[in-house]
């Protein structure tokens, strides 16, 4: 499975933010959308994610509150990032050796998407539920043998 199957499936809603904003402005917008990570654009180009991780870090840094903290000082300037060709076994591996929860999608330099750590999982759960009901399917309609014996395990 790729990165533009979760998508496809997830829909296209993307927020984004620039690096100019506050991170009250930042965190307002991720406390109504109910979202864990903002991209970070400026001038059409992605430079950087903002998730829950860096606000609360940022947060703590300065006592307890935002400040006049912006985006810009608070953003992770590295995110990783994706295809939609990327096969989601390369997108799990990845997010766990970052411990990333989300990965930006990038198709010739146009944002399509992110995905997040539980479209990973769900993912890997619906696959699993998947094919354990096709396994079910296939063994509750095995063939039975003519003489009665019970067929070679191959």
């Amino acid at each position: 499975m790729k990165v533009s199957d979760i998508l496809r499936i997830k829909g296209n809603a993307l927020y984004t933010i620039t690096p100019e904003h506050s991170l009250v402005d930042a965190a307002g917008v991720m406390a109504e959308k109910d979202i864990g990570s903002l991209v970070v654009i400026s001038y059409g180009r992605v430079v950087g994610m903002l998730t829950f991780r860096e606000v609360i870090a940022a947060a703590v840094k300065n006592g307890g509150s935002f400040g006049t903290t912006s985006v810009y000082r608070a953003m992770d300037p590295g995110p990783l990032i994706c295809t939609p060709e990327t096969e989601m076994d390369d997108v799990r591996r990845m997010m766990l050796e970052r411990h990333a929860r989300y990965m930006p999608v990038m198709d010739k330099g146009m944002l399509m998407g992110v995905v997040s750590f539980y479209d990973v999982a769900k993912t890997v759960v619906d696959t699993q539920n998947f094919e354990n009901k096709l396994l079910k399917a296939y063994i509750r309609d095995w063939p039975a043998q003519e003489d009665g014996a019970v067929p070679d395990k191959a």
